[in-house]
């Protein structure tokens, strides 16, 4: 089996860099960049704030717990609208609060989640909490535990209740983020978040105790890692990850790219992963593809002229997927999770010492960045077999395709 000559597995990493295991020489590290504080889940399952320019590496919870190795995180810039996160400032009616609770572990390895003990069963089950902010497109999000079966309901409204947007949910009995999104038809300047204990009148939930934190409100179609507050909103700046490899590092006439990834969100928008002379003419590239649902592809620039597209609809860019391509003279092909599902046999290929960089983004660093999860990235300075193309982009076992996809083995 062939020897990439270039790959990075989420391990190692400081300051402004993403170490790759190869090459030892250090020429295929990333530089990153991110002007800002953010938060991942570490190892042990909990939320742990990252220093700036500092890259994340994020575990992945299944259950509530830490199952598989980490992803190299990537984000796109979200602000915060809620001015404190984790103590719900605003109105806050007909229920019980206590602060600083110290019977339960939060999510951030502390114990000062808010207990709201349920004093009335019906209509006044809940609580509300109003803000002034102007906002049409949102995703809100709060970390929510219960006993399991309990019931809780998030909602957003415009001041009017005019237009109302609700998520519910029943609870699994650990902390659990209970997520909502949507677009107000016109803007307001003051949104009503409500938090709903049982789902009708006739739900008996007096009594009855939920721990609440991490109240997250965007300007976006998404929800993303949280960012905390505390008295003003917070921005966390975007993130970049390129420049990985030299002209040595790549091969102009042959090669294989292979990247295991997830998106955040199935929007329809470009998401590059490049090989490039860093310039828009010569470009090998894997890709989410725009405008369709669930697509994956390769795309080739050579000379400034498109010499292969290779799209394919995968069940859902948001699972971990491997996806591989493979370059030669006229020989290009697309690989997803070990099967070849496109080829195009009528494509040049760059000339001799063009290739140069790796980036999480299009070849000039900054357009249609990455945005999502890396498990890892391989880079193969020759064409390869079909049955080692099959090989890399394959899952290595059963448990080994249950972890990248996230499932739940019982």
């Amino acid at each position: 089996m062939a020897t990439p000559s270039l790959a990075m597995i989420p391990s190692g990493y400081k300051a402004s860099k993403v170490y790759s295991v190869l090459p030892e020489s250090g020429v295929g590290d990333f530089d990153f960049t991110r002007a800002t504080t953010a938060t991942r889940v570490n190892s042990s399952g909990l939320i742990e704030e990252m220093a700036i320019n500092v890259p994340r590496l994020e575990y992945p919870l299944i259950d509530g717990v830490v199952n598989g190795c980490p992803s190299l995180l990537l984000e796109p810039q979200r602000t915060n609208l809620i001015t404190d996160s984790q103590t719900f400032t605003g109105t806050l009616s007909e229920v019980n609060r206590q602060s600083n609770s110290a019977d339960i572990v939060d999510p951030f390895g502390t114990n000062t989640a808010f207990k709201f003990t349920v004093l009335t069963s019906g209509a006044d089950a809940n609580t509300r909490i109003t803000n002034s902010i102007s906002i049409t497109e949102f995703s809100i999000s709060i970390y929510v535990n219960g006993l399991a079966g309990q019931k809780f309901e998030l909602f957003l409204a415009r001041d009017s209740y005019s237009q109302i947007f609700s998520t519910k949910e029943v609870l699994s009995g650990g902390w659990q983020r209970i997520e909502l999104n949507g677009t107000f038809s016109t803007s307001s300047t003051t949104v009503v978040i409500g938090l709903e204990f049982g789902f009708t009148s006739d739900d008996s939930v007096a009594g009855q105790e939920y721990y609440l934190t991490g109240l997250q409100l965007e300007q976006g179609s998404y929800p993303t890692s949280y960012i905390p507050t505390n008295g003003s909103s917070v921005t966390r700046n975007a993130e970049t990850c390129n420049g990985a490899g030299n002209a040595d590092t790549f091969n102009d006439s042959e090669g294989v790219l292979m990247a295991e990834i997830s998106a955040l969100v199935d929007d329809g928008t470009y998401r590059y992963i490049s090989i490039s002379d860093g310039t828009a003419n010569n470009r090998i590239l894997i890709r989410y593809v725009a405008g369709v649902s669930n697509t994956v592809g390769l795309l080739a620039i050579v000379g400034g002229v498109e010499q292969a597209t290779l799209p394919y609809e995968v069940n859902s860019i948001l699972d971990n997927n491997k996806v591989l391509i493979k370059y030669k003279q006229n020989d290009y092909s697309l690989w997803v999770n070990g099967f070849e599902v496109d080829t195009d046999t009528n494509g040049i290929v760059p000339s001799e010492n063009t290739l140069d960089r790796l980036n999480f983004a299009n070849s000039d660093g900054s357009t249609f960045p990455f945005y999502g999860k890396t498990k890892q990235i391989q880079y193969y300075n020759s064409a390869l077999t079909d049955s080692e193309l099959e090989k890399i982009s394959s899952w290595t076992s059963f448990s080994d395709m249950a972890n990248g996809q996230q499932y739940s083995i019982i």
